[in-house]
């Protein structure tokens, strides 16, 4: 049986690893095989089969970019709430980049949503960047619906952090807060709830967004705060 990185490397693109390792700046370019992600999905799909997933799950860290985004495809795919819980949160700590973080998304947690809560808010709370990423993704995921509650943009307005990468994603949550949550999501932005880059960021964000009304979008345009 092959080993999982001869698989990579048999699926290897060079070309794409080049332009990879343009967008993702926190991931040394020798450890981007470049594997393109179509590819990483249906080798996911193989790997979860094998007699070795495990000891690939386990074996952490990884050497190569596309090992963690193989290994957040086959957390992604899993069946059982209680073991992907767990495989995931053994992996966040080795979770080093926005692609890997963001790419990761169990569909399994959309069926336990209530007892998956206090997991997210305990993720929000950490002091690692992706890891509150990967726990402010997973509220702006599956609780902008029909399970939004008032508070649940309250624990993101009160995140404060020098890190771009948390900022980004607070500013993604509240730009699609707005476009599913208007009227609950907009007095955050009027009453000045966030940080300022983070506030412009998300007007921006929301502005650019086909779900946004055109009027909706001059009325965000003008609650700009000024640069410091």
């Amino acid at each position: 049986m092959k080993s999982i990185q001869e698989l990579l490397f048999e699926q290897q693109d060079k070309a794409y690893g080049e332009f990879q390792g343009k967008l993702i700046p926190t991931v040394q370019p020798e450890s981007i095989i470049g594997v393109r992600t179509p590819a990483l999905r249906a080798l996911a799909k193989e790997v979860a089969k094998r007699e070795d997933c495990d000891a690939f799950l386990a074996d952490l860290p990884h050497r190569y970019f596309d090992e963690n985004q193989l290994h957040a495809f086959i957390l992604s795919g899993m069946k059982d709430y209680e073991n992907c819980l767990r495989e995931v949160e053994r992996f966040l700590p080795y979770v080093d980049n926005w692609a890997t973080c963001d790419q990761m998304s169990p569909k399994v947690f959309a069926k336990h949503k209530a007892e998956f809560l206090p997991t997210i808010r305990r993720w929000i709370s950490s002091k690692e960047t992706y890891t509150i990423r990967f726990g402010v993704g997973m509220l702006m995921e599956h609780y902008l619906d029909g399970d939004f509650q008032p508070e649940y943009p309250q624990w993101v307005a009160e995140l404060r952090s020098d890190e771009y990468y948390v900022n980004m994603m607070i500013a993604w949550y509240f730009a699609t807060a707005l476009a599913k949550q208007y009227e609950a999501i907009v007095p955050y932005l009027t009453g000045r709830k966030l940080a300022p880059w983070t506030h412009n960021k998300a007007i921006q964000k929301a502005t650019e967004s086909y779900r946004i009304t055109p009027e909706q979008k001059k009325y965000l345009r003008t609650l700009k705060v000024p640069k410091a």
